[in-house]
């Protein structure tokens, strides 16, 4: 009373407040109050009055917040002892009484205030008692409890303590789980919380509403779902200011606590499949996180959402999926459990049709791998590894460097041990395979790569040739070959620049002009961007000539004895001189820096091969860590040789020690023949100088190349005869001293010791063609050609072993190269010698193989045979003068053999033509050979024939663009000059026996239309008019081969309207006037005459309908049932039993046959020519022409002429196509095996010549037969014998 007293009178003096705070009365009420409990119901009664007071306006609405403070305090004191019933009944009254409350929580903000322990009695009272509680009889309590939870989470602070916060959720959790539910208003003063930009602003605030939530989840759970629902589901997105922010609320609450969103994850299922890409992106966005969290259970919690979300990988809309690819990334390394259901779809994603998702399906995969390989699969990886190949530069480059960082730090850091390192062993290789690609970019890429993560140039000496060492021992064949031509390529770089710094050194003239400007268009063409790089490298040259100390550095660079630390202080040097500071970008001193890429030397120099030496001792030594790294010591020492034999050739300069030689040396005493063989090569393109500056190792090494050039191996004999004829000054006795014993020991009775000596001579006679020429010649004609050749040594060595007769064929073969050599080594035909070599070696195409024709030969020796006489007829006609002299009947047989029946020989023949052509060897004429790969049967040969033309096409017209020389030989360069050798070469094809047969037509235009189409690619110049004109004009002339043969010149033209007829159907523009006037080679076609015009159409209406269409007209039932069995002309196809595949006896030809009888003359006349030279000019008059061949395309260049009564020799089978109706196509495989088996593999049998239709029944007994007559003559077939495969 005495309180309420001051009050009142404190009140009218007009000072109640200052009473209150400042009189030990207030002090009193509140202490009074907080010591009050609720047992004591005298004083209850005793202080109502007061506390019915504390809650007027007065006080409520009192303008000190100290009064407000302690009021405060009292009235919830007050709800404490009065509970659960308060003192107040007027509903407005405790609605002012709880907001007057809430706001002096506010309070609580200044935890530095002197006032802030009595704000925290204040909420720890109302937390501890539940005051708020007595707010939900009110009907609009929502606002005092809005009120209430926005002041708290907006008072909360990093100063705040436990229990503070504790307090805090105590009183808001008590309201949340005790009321009757959350409205959405008070679940939005909670939510909002969470949203990123609030949760920025008030961490603290963010923690609370976390904590809140936990603790009230199973209350507050169905408010939230149904917050989600009407927004999701319904689309009401007026219920709420936060529906915009929904997807950000469900990832905070799955972070939370899953429970919360139990009801939430269907409707989030129903949202991935709405029409709007953008609200699919939106949830796919959210998902990703929720799955990809790393503690997250959702994919196995919930499978139905986790499938509908993966089927979002393959979603129309483009961001939706790439952000499914990006998503793949977290998933990968926070649950790689999820691994296998990611798979199929980034399978289906890294062939995505946007760049920008293939991309990121590469960085998804690597970057899992990188953080952890046993992350990725290999299936994984294997998508990164075809990307390698993809279309797009941004995609291959990422894939490359990718599996390049991988290969780093799990196989060359070894940072998961061996395991991790053998599972993408892999990768070295495939790296290294895509330096065959035609891009420049993914070379220089793989030269990077190589230089920075398989062998980093940053390493030490030691460490780095040891990484070189074992990576060159671990690679395939095909890698091994990519890396040998990294080097190649770079050295010839280095070749360029030398000699353009050559011709800066010479007085400037229009000529030094010329050849500078082909040097940089050479170098443009080995950079990015040749048109760019053109313009660049003309500017570097420029300032080359005008920079001395530039031209200095980069001399040194591209020194021979330049160390890998020069080398990268030269690049330096370089740089810093064509940097410009104030040019943020410098497209010039990039393109620079490429070129010094590529010709700095930062692997090689002296000190490495050193180190690479001593590496390969140890191998020998057997103290090397060989095992360790994943090889055996005999693979180590092996590929050491070879890795060295190739350095040799880019940096012989290193090789020059005596350390080195010393290693070598024992090399050569090994029994490997491998490594014996690298070393003499080694000793051949480094050891110029030894004889003169290392005398003991000359001393050393001549005896060891005698002994090897006499009795090593063949790839040993000829090394070592080359190691002589390069190192030695004396080469011509230490050749002699070789030369001399084995031509005294040559003993046809011994084959396995007489292919060595065959080899060295054969080498020491093209070497030194001077000094050995005649005693060689007597060597050709008394021991090569009589007792080798001619001799039927087969016969006699029958009672041998397999092994004796396989050694008798090596040498033919053998001695056939060393003919060659021989002749090669001469470049004259002064003796005719050449004459009687293409000669023979015609018969031996003629015959098959089988000289002698006694059929005792294998059909896989034979065809080692035909493929060795081919070659030997190619190889003559890369020399001039042998050019010059083959016939084009020889022409002919030699390129038949791309259509041998033999699977490997056409392999091995077409590759051979190819090396020659591209390297510009061979004459042009020797292209038109390509044509006959049309009927290869085997779509892999005819797909290789068709990238060597374009190969070579490209290599010819780009060489006339690089040298203005070459115009004045564009009859012998310009690829489409090649047609008229194409159109002769299949005038003269056996398999041409009907002109006018409708499928022999169709075949004949897929040869011509299998260049023409390569040809014709581009209308370069007008060429497809010249094309044209070139066509007409050999129709206007005669067959060279066969003038006065109407069948032959009627082929011929039947020829040019199938080739008007394919060029005029495939340009539109070769009516157009031709350029130029083509010039027709005389050797194939006569001159033409000015009183023959050729104006007739040869081609019928309906072969040109079979021409455009490529379809026979189907012949009526009649027709078919009258139709004769076999043609006359043309040789069935009948699949050979494997009993004749493997025999070396015929029943079809008798010893004494008439063809026999002809062959042997024709040996015994080649071999009286090598005897006596002037034989041929005694049975030939000078000046007179051959035989013309007949128009079947028999080759008469090798027969004499018989006797008149003699009978005409039997026809013999030539190697053709298979008819169309030939059952199944032959694997390669099978091929391998057997050369004359069934089926289309086998390639082409020569078609037989024409014969007469009353001598056709005395044709060769296999094209005569029924199949009936076939099978009865089977049991007389001589029983198999063991056959050897071409490839032993």
């Amino acid at each position: 009373m005495i309180l309420t007293q001051k009050t009142q009178s404190g009140s009218e003096s007009g000072q109640p407040c200052l009473c209150f705070q400042k009189s030990p009365f207030s002090r009193l009420v509140v202490k009074t109050y907080m010591d009050m409990d609720q047992d004591s119901e005298e004083e209850k009664q005793q202080y109502l009055a007061l506390a019915l007071h504390l809650a007027s306006e007065f006080f409520l609405r009192n303008p000190n917040k100290d009064v407000r403070l302690l009021v405060a305090c009292c009235l919830a004191d007050i709800f404490r002892i009065y509970a659960p019933e308060a003192p107040y009944t007027s509903h407005d009254k405790l609605k002012e009484i709880f907001l007057f409350i809430t706001r002096q929580l506010k309070g609580l903000e200044d935890t530095k205030s002197p006032q802030f322990n009595r704000y925290f009695y204040l909420l720890e009272n109302l937390a501890w008692v539940k005051s708020y509680n007595i707010c939900f009889e009110l009907e609009d309590c929502n606002e005092i409890f809005i009120q209430l939870f926005k002041t708290l989470f907006s008072v909360i602070n990093n100063s705040h303590n436990q229990k503070v916060q504790m307090h805090m959720l105590d009183l808001m959790s008590s309201i949340i789980m005790e009321g009757d539910g959350v409205t959405q208003e008070l679940l939005d003063t909670i939510l909002i919380n969470l949203i990123p930009a609030h949760k920025n602003l008030n961490k603290q605030a963010y923690d609370l509403a976390k904590t809140l939530l936990k603790r009230t989840v199973q209350t507050i759970e169905t408010c939230i779902a149904s917050f989600f629902n009407q927004v999701l589901v319904m689309g009401k997105s007026s219920v709420s200011d936060l529906s915009e922010h929904v997807f950000d609320l469900i990832q905070e609450l799955f972070a939370i606590d899953p429970l919360l969103l139990v009801s939430v994850m269907p409707q989030l299922e129903f949202k991935l499949k709405s029409n709007d890409g953008e609200e699919r992106l939106a949830v796919v966005k959210l998902l990703a996180k929720l799955f990809g969290a790393k503690d997250s259970e959702l994919a196995t919690q919930n499978r139905p959402l986790w499938q509908c979300f993966l089927g979002r990988f393959n979603d129309i809309h483009v961001p939706v999926r790439l952000e499914c690819v990006k998503f793949a990334s977290h998933c990968l390394m926070n649950h790689p459990d999820l691994a296998k259901d990611l798979t199929d779809f980034l399978k289906v994603r890294s062939h995505d049709p946007e760049e920008a998702i293939r991309h990121d399906v590469i960085v998804t995969i690597i970057n899992a791998g990188k953080k952890d390989l046993n992350l990725v699969n290999d299936q994984l990886l294997g998508f990164v590894r075809e990307r390698m190949l993809d279309k797009r530069w941004r995609v291959r480059k990422e894939a490359m460097m990718g599996l390049a960082q991988l290969y780093k730090k799990y196989c060359l850091h070894h940072e998961a041990g061996k395991e991790s390192a053998l599972k993408i062993s892999w990768i070295k290789d495939k790296l290294l395979h895509i330096y065959y690609q035609n891009s420049i970019d993914d070379k220089l890429l793989v030269e990077k790569i190589f230089a920075q993560y398989m062998v980093p140039h940053s390493l030490e000496t030691e460490e780095k040739m040891k990484c070189l060492y074992y990576l060159y021992a671990c690679l395939d064949t095909n890698a091994v070959k990519a890396l040998n031509e990294m080097w190649k390529c770079q050295n010839m770089l280095r070749g360029l620049a030398r000699e353009l710094l050559d011709l800066h050194k010479l007085p400037t003239s229009e000529a030094n002009t010329t050849a500078m400007f082909g040097k940089l268009m050479t170098i443009a063409k080995n950079l990015p961007d040749p048109g760019k790089a053109q313009d660049f490298m003309k500017k570097f040259n420029q300032v080359l000539g005008e920079d001395e100390k530039l031209r200095l550095q980069l001399e040194q660079l591209i020194s021979p004895t330049c160390s890998c630390k020069q080398a990268e202080q030269c690049v330096r040097e370089i740089t810093r001189k064509l940097t410009f500071p104030k040019q943020p970008t410098n497209p010039f001193l990039e393109m620079v820096k490429f070129l010094l890429e590529r010709i700095a030397p930062v692997h090689i120099d002296s000190e490495a091969i050193s180190a690479l030496v001593k590496l390969l001792n140890k191998s020998i030594e057997g103290t090397a860590d060989d095992e360790d790294e994943g090889v055996t010591p005999d693979t180590a020492i092996r590929a050491g040789l070879e890795l060295l034999k190739v350095l040799s050739f880019t940096h012989p300069t290193a090789f020059h020690s005596a350390e080195t030689y010393e290693s070598l040396l024992q090399c050569l005493k090994m029994e490997d023949d491998k490594v014996a063989e690298a070393a003499i090569q080694i000793f051949r393109n480094t050891g110029q100088k030894i004889e003169t500056e290392l005398p003991q190792i000359r001393s050393t090494l001549i005896p060891i190349l005698h002994q090897k050039a006499k009795r090593g191996t063949p790839h040993q004999a000829k090394q070592a005869v080359h190691c002589i004829h390069a190192i030695f000054h004396n080469k011509e006795v230490q050749l002699a001293q070789i030369f001399e014993p084995l031509s005294r020991s040559l003993n046809a009775d011994v084959p396995e010791q007489l292919i060595t000596p065959l080899v060295s001579l054969g080498h020491i006679s093209m070497l030194a063609p001077d000094q050995f020429a005649s005693p060689m010649k007597a060597i050709v004609a008394n021991f090569i050609v009589k007792d080798l050749l001619m001799n039927d040594r087969v016969s006699i060595l029958m009672w041998c072993s397999a092994l004796s007769i396989y050694e008798c064929l090596w040498e033919t073969k053998m001695a056939i190269k060393l003919l060659v050599r021989w002749l090669l080594g001469m470049k004259n035909n002064l003796s005719k010698s050449a004459n009687s070599t293409l000669r023979l070696l015609s018969a031996m195409l003629v015959s098959e193989g089988d000289l002698t024709e006694q059929k005792k030969i294998s059909k896989s020796d034979m065809s080692r045979l035909r493929l060795a006489a081919g070659s030997a007829i190619m190889k003559l006609a890369q020399e001039p003068c042998y050019h010059d002299i083959i016939t084009p009947e020889q022409f002919q047989l030699c390129g038949l053999v791309i259509n041998d029946e033999c699977y490997q020989v056409r392999q091995i023949f077409a590759q051979k033509l190819h090396v020659a052509l591209v390297k510009l060897l061979l004459p042009l004429e020797y292209m038109a050979v390509f044509a006959l790969c049309a009927k290869d049967p085997v779509k892999e040969r005819r797909a290789h024939a068709r990238q060597c033309l374009l190969k070579n096409i490209s290599v010819r017209r780009e060489y006339i663009k690089q040298n203005p020389m070459a115009h004045e030989k564009l009859l012998s360069l310009l690829p489409e000059y090649v047609v008229p050798y194409m159109i002769h070469l299949l005038a003269h094809d056996p398999d041409l026996t009907k002109p006018q047969d409708l499928e022999q037509l169709r075949d004949v235009k897929e040869c011509l239309w299998f260049m023409l189409e390569v040809l014709m690619t581009k209308n370069e110049n007008n060429s497809h008019s010249f094309l044209r004109k070139m066509v007409e004009n050999i129709k206007q002339t005669k067959d060279a081969q066969a003038p006065d043969d109407p069948k032959a010149n009627e082929k011929l033209y039947i020829l040019c309207d199938v080739a008007l007829f394919v060029i005029a159907n495939k340009s539109t523009s070769c009516h157009l006037d031709s350029p130029k006037d083509p010039v027709l080679p005389s050797k194939f076609f006569t001159p033409p005459d000015k009183d023959f015009i050729n104006d007739k159409e040869y081609l019928s209406p309906e072969a040109k309908i079979v021409l455009q269409t490529g379809k026979i007209q189907q012949t009526g039932v009649l027709g078919a049932v009258n139709k004769p069995l076999t043609v006359t002309a043309r040789r069935p196809y009948i699949k050979t039993p494997t009993s004749d595949t493997v025999s070396n006896a015929s029943t079809n030809s008798q010893p004494s046959s008439p063809a026999t009888n002809k062959s042997r003359f024709v040996l015994i006349r080649i071999y009286l020519l090598f005897i006596h030279c002037d034989v041929e000019e005694t049975a030939q008059p000078s000046g007179k022409k051959r035989a013309a061949p007949a128009s079947d395309g028999t080759e008469n260049s090798v027969s004499s002429n018989p006797s008149a009564g003699s009978q005409p020799p039997a026809n013999k089978p030539r190697r053709g196509r298979p008819p169309k109706n030939a059952a199944g196509v032959a694997t390669p495989d099978k091929e391998a095996g057997a050369t004359t088996g069934g089926g289309a593999g086998r390639g082409r049998k020569r078609a037989a010549p024409a014969q007469d239709p009353a001598t056709a029944a005395s044709a060769d007994s296999i094209s005569g037969k029924t199949p009936k007559q076939q099978k009865e003559a089977e049991p007389k077939r001589a029983a198999p014998q063991r056959q050897i495969d071409l490839q032993r």
